[in-house]
């Protein structure tokens, strides 16, 4: 496992981080927590920047001979292009939430941001998806199996499809679950550990130059010092996503995922997940940790 791309990561959104925090506190870009308290949001602009950062550094050291192997970051059109949506979002969303709400203000003539925030994160899911993103080197930046080929009308049209789908609904369910302090960053840190175990620690060098900026940001979220807001929580989606696209290798497995997050995101959309999460008693611990605030005690989103 490569520890540089971590390294530089954190070291990058450490550095912005107080700043950044500071600005959107001065900026008046506050919104109240599920406690009803004041905090800088969106601090996801910290991880946007600590990766951007760190992108541009590793690959200096490439291009400068320091290093004398370039750093694949896996995904970044689509990881810093749904980040830029969720900032839009953030800064322009109106009353509308959830696919229900958003079908409602459609109905009405309307074109929520959010929904301009699902179509573009199709239309970039699809881009990453298709392997066109390619590095200098032939890898594709997602699926090994596709190369340099575009998907077309045969064995490989339902795993493009799946590719797709996956990612897509993992980013928008990370939305739906980042409602209580650290819980969108517990998600990434589980999708992880279960990458990991499936395929080895090797995953997580195409994924380094994120986890270090997430790992910063994660303390900051956890101790309720501001709030990640789409921008975030659409990043760590992506991330997500991406993992899950990368380790998994087979339709069936594919298919199975997308079934899984398919399901939770339509539980989502008619229960609250914080009321589940806080009444089960594992996830219930596994949301209080790091925690300033007892999870028991919250009320139900």
């Amino acid at each position: 496992m490569q520890v540089l791309p971590i390294a530089l990561s954190a070291v990058a959104a450490g550095a912005v981080a107080p700043g950044l925090r500071q600005g959107l506190v001065d900026g008046g870009h506050t919104v109240k927590n599920y406690r009803g308290a004041q905090l800088a949001c969106p601090l996801g602009i910290v991880l946007v920047v600590g990766v951007a950062l760190a992108l541009g550094g590793l690959e200096a050291l490439y291009v400068l001979r320091i290093h004398d192997a370039p750093f694949l970051a896996v995904g970044p059109v689509f990881v810093l292009g749904v980040a830029a949506l969720g900032l839009f979002d953030d800064g322009y969303s109106g009353a509308s939430r959830g696919w229900r709400g958003h079908g409602a203000a459609v109905r009405r003539g309307e074109f929520p941001t959010g929904l301009v925030k699902a179509v573009g994160t199709l239309g970039l899911a699809a881009y990453v998806a298709a392997g066109v993103g390619e590095s200098a080197a032939g890898t594709s930046y997602v699926l090994r199996g596709y190369g340099d080929q575009t998907p077309h009308l045969g064995p490989d049209v339902l795993p493009y499809l799946l590719t797709v789908l996956v990612l897509v609904l993992a980013t928008n369910l990370f939305n739906i679950v980042d409602l209580r302090p650290g819980r969108a960053v517990k998600g990434l840190a589980l999708v992880t550990i279960g990458c990991v175990i499936a395929q080895g620690s090797e995953i997580v060098d195409g994924f380094g130059t994120y986890l270090g900026a997430v790992a910063v940001v994660a303390v900051y979220d956890l101790r309720e010092r501001g709030i990640l807001g789409d921008t975030g929580a659409n990043l760590l989606g992506a991330v997500a996503g991406l993992m899950l696209v990368t380790t998994i290798s087979s339709t069936l497995g594919l298919a199975l995922c997308a079934a899984a997050l398919l399901g939770i995101t339509a539980y989502g959309e008619f229960r609250s997940i914080s009321a589940f999460v806080e009444r089960t008693p594992g996830f219930c611990h596994l949301d209080s940790i790091g925690r300033i605030h007892n999870p028991r005690k919250d009320a139900s989103a």
